[in-house]
């Protein structure tokens, strides 16, 4: 069936920051549309922090982003905290539990979370369209026009929030860049962060038989970053918070350092 409509806000992608967006926009009055292809919203959420969803750390503080302009989180910083979170789960009865170094989970479901954005967006009178195939995106005089698969929607104010390629599987892709590229926006090509590391076969016939095996604590360090979490030996090579941590310094060429400790 056809649809379309006008909005003050479109906002693509139903993840995690494009329904904050979308409750705090429509919390602030505007008529607000979120568009997903997904049959699902808040995929991601689902599957973060190994399904209960680590959703902010107590040590969140400017200096431990990494930017090319480290200066563009602080205003967003200051302006919405790990408190501020908080209280918003404290409001939904949502039950959470501190783990090392400051990391916060819930303590049943990462779709606590997924339900708490719901219940903000709706009570926020914010419309949701799923399984909505984006065609093209185009300028008006006045805005914005979104061609779907479904209809068209126009809109005063465009977010993207489509992510990253992070994870193909769940729906990701690089439509994001697409759209800025076609705005004539400069993107910085994107590398992989927070994320395992896997070796070539000569490197795993030394890992895989020790695959499954966790060490706690273990110092590593590359490119002058350094930190003692726990590493987790696994058939494709090294992860953990340690390795998660630390990929996010290493590039092509750089030595990895990892002192292990016998306990």
């Amino acid at each position: 069936m056809a649809d379309s409509g006008d909005f003050d806000v479109i906002i693509i992608g139903a993840g995690a920051a494009g329904l904050m967006c979308a409750a705090t926009a429509g919390q602030r009055r505007r008529r607000v549309l979120v568009l997903d292809h997904a049959a699902e919203l808040g995929e991601k959420i689902r599957i973060s922090g190994g399904g209960r969803c680590n959703f902010t750390n107590l040590e969140t503080r400017p200096e431990r982003f990494l930017s090319n302009n480290p200066h563009f989180c602080k205003s967003a910083l200051s302006r919405y905290t790990p408190q501020d979170f908080i209280s918003l789960l404290a409001r939904h009865d949502i039950p959470w539990h501190e783990k090392t170094l400051g990391q916060l989970f819930c303590d049943r479901s990462a779709r606590d979370i997924v339900h708490m954005l719901l219940k903000e967006t709706a009570a926020a009178g914010v419309v949701i369209r799923l399984e909505t195939r984006i065609a093209t995106v185009r300028n008006l005089e006045d805005g914005f026009a979104v061609e779907t698969g479904n209809g068209v929607y126009t809109s005063e104010k465009l977010v993207i929030a489509t992510g990253g390629p992070s994870i193909p599987k769940v729906g990701a892709s690089g439509f994001g860049y697409d759209i800025a590229r076609q705005f004539g926006l400069k993107v910085v090509p994107p590398r992989p962060a927070l994320v395992p590391l896997t070796f070539d076969e000569s490197m795993m016939a030394l890992i895989k038989p020790l695959a499954g095996v966790a060490v706690d604590p273990v110092v590593i360090s590359c490119n002058g970053a350094t930190f003692r979490e726990a590493l987790l030996f696994t058939h494709r090579g090294l992860s953990g918070p340690a390795i998660l941590q630390i990929s996010s310094f290493w590039s092509e060429g750089s030595a990895l350092t990892a002192t292990l400790y016998r306990c």
